[in-house]
């Protein structure tokens, strides 16, 4: 017997054709407490060609700062109508969107209290696996006290949108500006 391993494999390029019909892209139907808002992006490769097979998935807390799991044992309140979680697969031009609320602090390490954001996790072809990384919410004042963004020279917190986690490259970047994700099979992605 060989314990030789097997050879690894992307995710594509069937992404698509397997989630489709797990998209979930409104997370807080009317009733769910919090400022309404509409998450709308686009994946491209280093070349600026739309990625069309792309799944971007998020995750947050409800505008109170409570996570919609059975993990969450916080006092705050539970609104059963907020998903928290969303799934986005991109069209032919590489665009992806949510329509959400705005997520409230969340506890972080030892007392400290995280500034809004959400999870972000994104699947590709090539990717042998997922990109992580968080979007924050530009000029909100709770960004100036959250433990991962306060790594982070001052110059820098009201131009970051995306931070990165793990294998993501993330540059300083404007509001509408772009921020490029380098990948495992050598090419670098940009979400606008």
């Amino acid at each position: 017997m060989s314990l030789r391993a097997s050879t690894s494999q992307t995710i594509g390029p069937y992404l698509r054709i397997g989630l489709e019909w797990m998209q979930i892209e409104e997370l807080a139907p009317r009733g769910v407490a919090g400022e309404r808002v509409t998450i709308r992006g686009r994946i491209v490769d280093g070349d600026g060609r739309p990625v069309n097979d792309a799944g971007v998935e998020i995750w947050q807390a409800n505008s109170h700062g409570r996570y919609a799991s059975p993990e969450d044992k916080q006092a705050k309140p539970l609104e059963p109508a907020f998903r928290g979680y969303g799934r986005s697969l991109t069209d032919d031009e590489g665009a992806f969107r949510f329509s959400t609320i705005k997520p409230g602090r969340v506890p972080g390490a030892g007392e400290s209290v995280q500034a809004p954001h959400l999870s972000v996790t994104i699947f590709m072809r090539g990717l042998l696996k997922q990109l992580m990384t968080r979007m924050y919410f530009p000029a909100d004042p709770a960004n100036a006290t959250d433990p991962v963004l306060g790594d982070f020279e001052d110059m820098y917190l009201d131009t970051f949108r995306f931070i990165s986690i793990g294998v993501i490259m993330s540059s300083p970047v404007v509001d509408h500006g772009k921020v490029y994700v380098g990948s495992m099979d050598g090419n670098l992605y940009t979400i606008e």
